[in-house]
């Protein structure tokens, strides 16, 4: 009933998103009330935090704590901070704090039109991420689709992305986009899903596809329900060495919101 209110009370202000003709939404966050993330829609992601976050990230995430993630003026923030919890069971070592919120078990979809309004934080070391992983197969067997890439070190590019079996051991498919205000101003990060391709877009700009080949579920496990994961890294393969000083870094998201054929 929740979701239902909310996309009932979404709709008269709805005409800025993007969808394309012959879509409609059925579910969205606006992030509207002050707090936690509503629970209903989220849970937060800390199951590496005692072995320590893949792609050597330095990260502790985080739950439940306000200060790596909160509800503020209608957007969801996620906040990575230079400090060690060391008083936490799950502690694992870590230099950094931040978090990560998974829609896993709570919002999953097959195909759609997803739009993430959201800016980017910025300065060396920072990794924030829009993204989805198959509910039904571990990875890379489930695929998965990077909607939003960024790292601080790059500031003016955004990454596009697809991981699955046939590209194990590679960097993935995808392509990136020149964004000059990526961390000044917000923007909507988009894909259109189908069962043919998938298309990734920033503000209704097309930068890359990748096509369903037909050739098996090692290049096309996307016809199965997959979740929403926004979090923030620190470090890390993709986003290098850390420069304390620009921490603390902010991750705002305005909103997250699906459509789908009618």
């Amino acid at each position: 009933m929740r979701i239902v209110i909310a996309i009932a009370a979404l709709m008269a202000g709805a005409a800025q998103a993007e969808a394309p003709a012959g879509y409609k939404l059925v579910w969205a966050d606006e992030f509207t009330t002050d707090g936690q993330p509503d629970p209903v829609n989220w849970s937060f992601d800390t199951h590496a935090n005692k072995i320590g976050w893949y792609n050597n990230e330095l990260q502790y995430y985080s739950a439940g704590r306000p200060e790596n993630a909160r509800q503020e003026e209608g957007k969801l923030i996620i906040t990575g901070r230079k400090e060690r919890l060391e008083s936490m069971a799950d502690y694992g070592g870590q230099n950094y704090t931040s978090a990560r919120l998974i829609s896993k078990g709570k919002q999953t979809f097959t195909y759609g039109f997803f739009e993430i309004r959201a800016k980017m934080p910025c300065g060396k070391g920072t990794w924030p991420a829009i993204w989805m992983l198959g509910e039904t197969a571990g990875w890379p067997d489930g695929g998965e689709i990077d909607i939003m890439e960024h790292v601080g070190k790059d500031p003016e590019t955004i990454h596009g992305t697809i991981h699955n079996r046939s590209t194990a051991g590679t960097s993935g498919k995808g392509n990136s986009i020149h964004m000059p205000d990526a961390c000044s101003a917000f923007h909507n990060y988009q894909i259109e899903w189908t069962a043919d391709k998938i298309d990734f877009f920033v503000d209704g700009r097309k930068y890359h596809t990748y096509v369903n080949e037909g050739s098996g579920v090692s290049q096309w496990p996307f016809n199965k329900a997959q979740y929403v994961l926004l979090n923030l890294a620190i470090g890390g393969a993709m986003a290098g060495e850390v420069d304390d000083a620009v921490l603390p870094a902010e991750f705002q998201i305005d909103y997250v919101r699906v459509y789908q054929k009618d």
